[in-house]
């Protein structure tokens, strides 16, 4: 059975599920995050992020 993608809202230490899934994509990599794994995300950009170099990369990308 494939895994659907879920839709999320972004808070500051949590989100809320819009619509059910089991993953969400890394903005940056395109990699599927498991929720159950995922750690790192952007409340103003509304996306998520595979690891913290991911997140680090988008932080110096938009700061250039």
């Amino acid at each position: 059975m494939d895994k659907k993608k879920a839709k999320l809202l972004f808070k500051h230490n949590s989100y809320d599920i819009l619509e059910d899934g089991e993953y969400v994509i890394c903005a940056v990599s395109g990699k599927k995050i498991m929720l159950n794994n995922l750690n790192y995300w952007n409340v103003e950009l509304q996306e998520a992020y595979f690891s913290a170099e991911e997140a680090d990369k988008r932080y110096r990308d938009l700061i250039k």
